[in-house]
């Protein structure tokens, strides 16, 4: 065990606050960028070290322990790193710090750093709480900084306002039910699809999924990305749900998640603009996350995990791709060829490498977490396969009509420098070096997955056992 007593996980929540507050008072817009850049720097080398304790500690156990005393004065087990949530914190630390690197000089006038140190503050607490209510409050917290974004833009907010307002509303009727249920297993079962049905909503699953569209036409590319990748949907499931939920109500509901995946990838090839074609590409992908949760059992929620980090990686690169080509050319239409490999050529690499990472592709990332995926799924659903491979070909496709739409069939003529910028380069190539070498060598990212399923499983395990017993019989 490490001798550290250093509280990297109080460290990586409180350090992004404090230093939105200093950032606040900044005047001159290159030093705030700065600034925040350092921040979120420190931010992800104590997620990272967050990570390497858990991972060099003799036991896990023993790791939570010597973070629980170090973190008592905020309450018992309320920042705790696992072997779930571990790599989850620097994916997070690393999505902002990759945002606000690729982020024009020319933009940073319009780029809150203050606001986004505080996303990411709400974000890692999030990632590092397991209380239930806990979590609920601060998701709950995490839809304000997009709704001020809206306000300050003077965009409409009613479809955000009724579909976060639905999701929070479920989501406490959901945990206040849990905690008077007692032991009813008919309360604890509406319980169970109360707080899934709020999940269904805050990732977007269809029907409920037109926030999310309306998120990406009203608000800033950035903002819209840094709220959505990091799938904290994904994360009140294993958190909320998965641990006490009967078999036949995550299963249940699969086969809407299902069919999200296969109708967001047809959508996203009939697409007309950029932002509505990658939020589908998302939907499609972060849908199949849900999949492997709801099946509940260990080869699938393995692949679930192993595709929510290369999913992460591989949209979040992909995103900020098509955010650096349009700071360069306004909002994209894909009903036009813009032919913009000549002025931009490493962008356009890095947008079919992302692209293609994010749907699996052997060599990537995702392969293997795909792989998985559907293993552990034909189990249950046989026609689980053939979805995944028809959500899969789709968005195939329409990343590669995408590519063709905004990088060739004409020439574009420009008077002035389109060339990516040193720090653009450097996110893309942090991004393509992780979605390559997770693929090229799969193995360590795969055993940490398994690992934190089987905890997850046996928990859950233990859960339906003692709590509801009479649920537990299948």
């Amino acid at each position: 065990m490490t001798n550290s007593l250093i509280p990297w996980i109080e460290l990586s929540v409180f350090l992004p606050l404090i230093g939105a507050l200093w950032v606040r008072f900044l005047r001159d817009p290159d030093t705030a960028r700065l600034h925040s850049l350092w921040i979120s720097g420190l931010t992800l080398f104590c997620t990272c070290s967050a990570w390497l304790t858990l991972g060099t500690s003799h036991s896990p156990a023993m790791a939570r322990e010597q973070w629980e005393t170090v973190g008592r004065w905020v309450g018992p087990d309320i920042f705790v790193v696992d072997e779930f949530s571990a790599p989850l914190l620097p994916l997070a630390a690393l999505l902002f710090l990759m945002t606000e690197m690729a982020t024009l000089r020319t933009k940073v006038r319009r780029f809150s750093f203050a606001s986004v140190l505080v996303r990411e503050s709400i974000l890692l607490a999030t990632f590092a709480c397991k209380q239930p209510w806990a979590i609920a409050v601060l998701l709950a917290a995490g839809t304000v900084p997009p709704w001020l974004e809206l306000r300050e833009r003077n965009k409409p907010t009613r479809v955000y306002e009724l579909h976060m307002g639905l999701f929070i509303g479920l989501l406490v009727a959901g945990l206040a039910l849990q905690s008077f249920a007692g032991s009813s297993g008919a309360l604890f079962v509406l319980s169970s699809v109360l707080l899934m049905v709020a999940i269904l909503v805050r990732s977007g699953i269809v029907p409920l999924h037109s926030w999310l569209t309306d998120l990406f036409e009203h608000a800033s590319f950035g903002t819209a990305l840094l709220y959505v990748t990091p799938m904290v949907g994904a994360y009140a499931a294993v958190r909320l749900v998965l641990p006490v939920a009967p078999d036949w109500v995550l299963r249940s509901l699969a086969p809407l998640s299902l069919l999200t995946a296969v109708y967001a990838a047809a959508m996203a090839l009939v697409q007309h603009e950029a932002r509505r074609f990658f939020c589908y590409v998302f939907l499609s992908h972060s849908s199949l996350v849900l999949v492997g949760m709801e099946v509940a059992n260990r080869l699938g929620l393995t692949g679930a995990l192993c595709v929510w980090l290369s999913v992460g990686l591989s949209l979040a690169g992909f995103g900020l791709t098509l955010r650096s080509v349009e700071a360069r050319c306004g909002r994209l239409s894909l009903d036009q060829f813009h032919g913009l490999y000549e002025h931009m050529p490493m962008l356009g690499i890095l947008f079919l490498i992302t692209g293609l990472g994010s749907i699996g592709f052997p060599g990537t990332l995702g392969f293997v977490g795909t792989e998985l995926l559907i293993e552990g799924a034909m189990g249950i659903y046989l026609f689980v396969g053939i979805a995944i491979v028809i959500a899969a070909a789709l968005n195939g496709l329409a990343i590669l009509h995408a590519y063709f739409r905004v990088f060739t069939g004409v020439r574009h003529v420009s008077s002035i420098d389109l060339r990516i910028r040193w720090p653009e380069q450097v996110a893309m190539l942090i991004f393509t070096v992780l979605i390559l070498g997770g693929g090229l060598y799969p193995q360590p990212g795969v055993e940490s997955r398994y690992d934190a399923a089987a905890k997850l499983m046996e928990h859950r395990e233990a859960r339906l056992a003692v709590d509801l017993p009479a649920l537990a019989a299948p």
